[in-house]
């Protein structure tokens, strides 16, 4: 075979051959397929999409194209969690060991940012000495001693994705459907937990920006994941505001700490909460409260200990930026939107996120809130901040913000979307 065909296959609307998938997989791992003709591959798969058997196949070839974890020598049951992405979504960090907490084992294998949305990786990096990569074995013990782990997939595990992963955030591709779901339940598959619950974002910050196609996403990952013994739960929530009031790296750790510290913003806590419920049932353990374990401090004790188990220091001063830009109101009235994509936007443009695969970010970049649709505000009151340790990057942000909220005349109504707009089993 050679990629020429596949690309062509594709190009033309064609369906692709079983054995064309597992050829291209194979030959991306090994280095015989550039990047430049995968990344015209994934173009007509944007495109073009890709049926339930391909799509099955594709996921089965990303499989089996490095390891299989186990995690049966663990006494405690696993649940996962996957989030396809938001802006200021840093849940994971307060889920994992607040489900720990309740009794569950959390292998939670995660990434890095992928275009305007954020990396749970990088924001975690911003704890000084916390490592991301972790062989097997150190996954395994921290998973063992804490109950929680959240790192990098490593090498051997869906080495395919790894390498496609980083491609789709540089070549536009990253909203394709079967390359989304194939990508998260390869892992997920691969990483061999026995639960898990898929948090679908739904929204302007979401890569599913209506419900229709969120739903085709999850109804899809949860297929595959039940065909594959996994029993997988998904939630589709909204990503057409932040979630919090925090878009960056360091700046979401803090108010994940807030939130295992028993406080934080109401709409992060109702998900956190939400989610961790999810994984408890699915893991099958039943008379776990998660809201108490969040209020009686055992959350963050989890946290504390699974932070310093991955090198890092749970009492260390987090990163701040070296510049800040003041955003304010231009009038008086209700903030009745907040736009998701054009905040997490600015956030990328300010250092959070990334442009290329190999490039940098800013442990201390990002976008701060004040305020949150349903608030009353008054002209010239602080809007957002904008931080970053490159001053000349805050024209260019500021660019995204341009249209991006509206204030109404006061008195007006507002009637705010719900956190959890549906679950799909």
């Amino acid at each position: 075979m050679d990629a020429i065909s596949v690309i062509r296959t594709k190009r033309d609307r064609g369906e692709l051959s079983p054995e064309q998938i597992d050829w291209v997989i194979d030959a991306y791992t090994r280095g015989e397929v550039a990047d430049e003709q995968m990344s015209a591959l994934a173009m007509a798969i944007l495109l073009n999409g890709m049926n339930r058997t391909e799509i099955a196949r594709w996921t089965a070839a990303m499989i089996a194209s490095g390891e299989r974890m186990d995690f049966s020598s663990l006494s405690r049951p696993t649940a996962d969690k996957h989030s396809t992405g938001g802006v200021g979504d840093k849940i994971t960090l307060p889920l994992a060991p607040l489900v720990a907490a309740c009794g569950a084992a959390v292998p939670q294998l995660s990434g890095r940012g992928l275009g305007h949305t954020g990396g749970t990786l990088d924001k975690l990096e911003s704890i000084p000495g916390w490592r991301a990569l972790l062989s097997n074995e150190e996954m395994l013990n921290v998973l063992d001693t804490t109950g929680a782990v959240i790192c990098a997939a490593g090498d051997g595990l869906a080495p395919a994705d790894k390498k496609l992963y980083a491609l789709r955030d540089v070549t536009g591709t990253v909203e394709a459907i079967p390359l989304i779901a194939s990508s998260i339940m390869s892992k997920k598959i691969a990483e061999g937990t026995g639960s898990l619950v898929l948090d679908v974002k739904v929204g302007s910050g979401a890569f599913m920006k209506n419900i229709a196609d969120a739903r085709e996403l999850a109804s899809t990952m949860v297929g595959l994941g039940t065909d594959h013994g996994v029993r997988t739960v998904a939630l589709l929530t909204d990503m057409s505001t932040p979630l919090g009031l925090t878009a960056g790296n360091a700046l979401e750790v803090r108010e994940s700490v807030e939130v295992l510290a028993g406080g934080g913003p109401a709409d992060v806590v109702e998900l956190t909460v939400a989610l961790a419920r999810e994984m408890l049932d699915a893991a099958g353990i039943k008379d776990a409260d998660p809201a108490k374990a969040l209020a009686d401090g055992s959350a963050m004790d989890v946290w504390r200990r699974m932070i310093a188990a991955q090198g890092g220091d749970p009492d260390a001063t987090l990163p701040v930026a070296r510049e800040q830009h003041v955003v304010t109101a231009p009038s008086s009235g209700v903030l009745t939107r907040l736009d998701a994509y054009g905040v997490g936007v600015a956030a990328w443009r300010l250092g959070a996120g990334r442009a290329r695969k190999e490039d940098p970010v800013q442990a201390g970049a990002g976008v701060e809130l004040h305020a949150k649709p349903g608030d009353t505000v008054t002209a010239g009151q602080p809007l957002l901040t904008l931080h970053t340790d490159t001053p000349e990057k805050f024209d260019y942000a500021l660019k995204s913000l341009d249209g991006a909220y509206d204030i109404a005349a006061e008195g007006t109504a507002y009637e705010p979307t719900p956190v959890v707009l549906e679950r799909i089993a």
